[in-house]
């Protein structure tokens, strides 16, 4: 065992993610000591959520943040299309929003988003964050949440003791885990298989999502490469690597035949990332000393693109709602439910639609061999433009938008 330091913050968060950051920036901001225990060297992972909706481009317009924001690498999309078969489809269209500073989504690496953030962070004395820090266990005393042991990468352990302990480690939480906190499971038919591809000159603009029989695949936007998602019945990568990597090409040439040249870039299953599919809620979020916001609190599926930007409204509640019993150093667990009482409904929400669309569209599509026609909502969508408004308005803005309340102290 290596050695062990000890330091004492308000607030030690743990995962260095949308949520951990977004709320380390606000707190800090605040003249609230936070500590950001990251357990990795850098914020460079591919293959994570990069969608920031208008609701957190709002956040960045209050904070007076958007100019610098959307400097920036990323591509601006006013509407979400797909292909279904043969025909084109718009689902939503963000230039009818009303009341956003932007009215379009930014596709903007996840790397990049977490850096702005630490840059704009960092430049708050109460902010630190501790990259290549494990949490591994929780600091108990007497029932109350009073800290966070952190492996560092050389070995030694660092102890942080803090007046409240915020697990914002994701899906895989170690927080919620040592916590002991109870997980609600609403099930997911899908997992993902993650990928690159270059991208041409002569090929398509569009983000789109691609569906036909049996097949579902995403295509993004990168400028110079697409990030490409094939959508697999859950449960079923072995069975896929069995059946060889040439046949998974081969499905993918057969939606998207302009990528049949640039097949050879996926040399092996190594260029390919698996990401397992959850969509979960813990039953309680928060327990003495303690609460879970963004996935270690709610797991959400990929449809829609709202897992960032849930997890920075819950950080910006958090701030709201903490904010004064932390400097104060009085926060009590009649605060912390008061998150959860907050962030429910939009959970909640955000859940039940992508489970319905998992259930209605996805799950069916998958296991079909016939043709696929375009559903009559979305024909809808096609006759009636100000409809497209709907399905903007909750994936952009979503079912309960936070704002910026916290001051910033000189």
């Amino acid at each position: 065992m290596g050695d062990q330091t000890e330091i004492k913050t308000t607030c030690c968060i743990v995962g260095g993610g949308p949520a951990g950051m977004m709320l380390g920036l606000l707190l800090a901001r605040g003249g609230v000591d936070v500590v950001v225990m990251e357990k990795h060297g850098d914020f460079f992972r591919d293959f994570r959520g990069d969608t920031v909706h208008p609701s957190t481009l709002e956040l960045m317009h209050e904070l007076g943040y958007l100019k610098d924001f959307l400097s920036r690498p990323h591509q601006e999309v006013q509407q979400l299309r797909g292909q279904i078969g043969n025909e084109s489809i718009i689902f939503a269209d963000f230039s009818q929003l009303k009341n956003a500073a932007c009215k379009f989504i930014a596709f903007m690496p996840q790397w990049e988003f977490l850096s702005f953030l630490n840059e704009k962070a960092s430049r708050y004395k109460p902010f630190a964050l501790r990259m290549n820090t494990e949490a591994v266990d929780l600091i108990e005393d007497s029932g109350r949440i009073v800290g966070v042991v952190g492996k560092q990468s050389n070995g030694d352990l660092l102890r942080v003791k803090a007046d409240l302990v915020v697990g914002a480690d994701g899906r895989s939480s170690i927080v919620r885990e040592k916590a002991g906190f109870e997980v609600a499971s609403e099930g997911a038919p899908m997992d993902v298989l993650w990928m690159r591809l270059s991208r041409h000159g002569t090929d398509p603009e569009e983000t789109l999502g691609r569906i036909a029989a049996g097949t579902i695949f995403i295509m993004l936007n990168r400028n110079d490469y697409w990030q490409c998602g094939f959508i697999i019945p859950k449960g079923k990568i072995d069975e896929i690597r069995a059946a060889g990597l040439d046949k998974l090409k081969e499905r993918i040439v057969a939606i998207a035949p302009f990528t049949a040249d640039r097949m050879d870039e996926l040399q092996s299953w190594d260029e390919i990332k698996l990401l397992t599919v959850k969509v979960d809620r813990l039953k309680q979020w928060y327990r003495d000393g303690l609460i879970c916001i963004g996935d270690a609190a709610h797991a959400m599926s990929p449809v829609g693109g709202v897992g960032i930007n849930l997890a920075v409204q819950d950080a910006v509640a958090t701030a709201n709602i903490l904010y004064a019993p932390l400097k104060d150093t009085r926060c009590t667990t009649d605060d912390l439910a008061k998150v959860q009482q907050r962030r429910t409904y939009p959970t909640r929400m955000t859940q039940r639609l992508q489970i319905a669309i998992q259930n209605a569209v996805i799950k069916p599509t998958l296991h079909s061999d016939r043709p696929i026609t375009v559903p009559l909502p979305a024909r809808l969508f096609q006759i009636f433009r100000p409809m497209r408004a709907i399905p903007a308005n909750i994936i952009g803005i979503g079912f309960r938008p936070e704002h910026i309340h916290t001051p910033e102290c000189p």
